[in-house]
């Protein structure tokens, strides 16, 4: 099963293009699911559907074409329930106003994380060939992107010793803090939430996903796409390809669009050296906003001109070890950075790396236990970690 994810800064026309690719995996005899966990729900509107005819199940708009706009609520409630009861009950005794309280038990973002739970079941169901996702504006997407292995620090480290704690303290400590101690409905649902986010990363990791990013020529945006594309090869996923949508043609341009081609020229240059040995596709500017199956397939076609749509590249996993006569050395995707960006330390048996405002915990192999950071440095889009074996000696931050 192929699953593609198209994300960009919003206003950009990801929706388009990923209506337009699933349309053409359908036209070529795949089963395809496109799923849209953008609030904005932009899929509807580029298939020129009625209102309110595409929801929260699976909509055929087309032979082997199915759209399912999800209802991140919905799921929202179904996996969040027993901690947002729980969260409610402390506010409660802190006397916070009901309407108030549930407010604040929301999550910023938490809906959007929540709906690609959507894909995992439909990834389990076996019964799709293709799924893409509309994901939302690329912030949002990055966020969701890193959260199950962001939470999965939380659950090895702190939370089974905390689930302990609080169950061998629980009268105790209920009446120490004046407020209810969660039980182990509470600690169960978030076993749960992470075990599905985990598998939703392992889906999108793999070697069957991969990312594309859909930008148009300009360079406030050319430089969002960039840092999206060092923070996804951060944390592990594959980007294979970049769209840059609404061209203008050259041909027969007046002098105000003579004007606007030179400058999307001149962008465009740095879109190819920016994403140097990926595919770059072109859409150009349409005479009228291409709406309906038909015309979302035809830029499709335009975009993709007779190559292969579902395409997949050959990938490393996440990050890579070799053995060295000294000790190892650890290489990891980190593209359009310079080493002065890059922040290392060592914590435990985990590598922090820290790209801007990001942060990965590389949790390293057994293995290398008994090493220590010896020296790093980015190279041709990866960063290289060079560990040397000295006993007894402690680990630390590089600089």
């Amino acid at each position: 099963m192929r699953i593609l994810l198209f994300t960009g800064k919003g206003g950009v026309g990801k929706s388009t293009v990923a209506a337009g690719t699933a349309a053409l995996a359908a036209a070529e005899g795949h089963r395809t699911l496109v799923l849209s966990t953008d609030p904005a729900h932009s899929l509807a509107d580029a298939y020129g559907c009625a209102h309110g005819t595409i929801g929260a199940e699976p909509t055929e708009v087309a032979d082997g074409l199915f759209v399912q706009q999800v209802d991140a609520q919905l799921r929202f409630e179904q996996s969040w329930a027993d901690i947002q009861r729980y969260l409610l009950s402390v506010l409660d005794v802190a006397g916070v106003d009901p309407v108030a309280a549930e407010e604040l038990t929301v999550i910023p973002g938490a809906e959007e994380v929540l709906a690609l739970l959507e894909l995992r079941l439909h990834a389990l169901s076996g019964g799709w060939d293709v799924i893409v996702v509309d994901c939302a504006p690329t912030a949002e997407t990055l966020r969701l992107l890193a959260l199950p292995e962001a939470l999965g620090w939380y659950m090895q480290r702190v939370l089974p010793v905390e689930r302990r704690v609080v169950k061998a303290l629980r009268p105790v400590l209920t009446r120490a803090a004046g407020v209810p101690m969660p039980g182990d409905s509470v600690f169960d649902a978030v076993e749960r939430l992470h075990a599905e986010l985990e598998e939703v990363r392992e889906l999108l990791s793999g070697p069957d996903s991969s990312v594309r990013l859909v930008l148009t020529p300009e360079n406030v945006v050319l430089a969002e796409a960039r840092r999206s594309y060092t923070t996804l090869s951060l944390f592990g996923y594959r980007v294979d390809g970049v769209v840059a949508n609404r061209v203008f043609p050259a041909d027969g341009a007046d002098d105000w669009r003579a004007g606007w081609v030179l400058a999307q020229d001149e962008v465009l240059e740095r879109v190819e050296e920016s994403f140097a040995g990926l595919p770059i596709w072109r859409s150009e500017y349409r005479s009228r906003e291409p709406v309906g199956v038909d015309a979302v397939s035809e830029l499709a076609r335009d975009v993709y001109a007779g190559t292969d749509p579902l395409a997949t590249t050959r990938s490393h996993g996440p990050f890579r070890i070799r053995r060295t006569d000294t000790g190892a050395v650890l290489r990891l995707a980190l593209p359009l950075v310079s080493r002065a960006e890059v922040d290392l330390a060592r914590n435990g048996d985990d590598l922090v790396v820290t790209v801007g405002s990001y942060r990965r915990l590389l949790t390293l192999p057994a293995g290398l236990a008994r090493h220590r950071i010896a020296g790093a440095r980015v190279e041709q889009g990866e960063l290289q970690v060079r560990f040397v074996e000295v006993a007894g000696e402690p680990a630390g931050r590089v600089t």
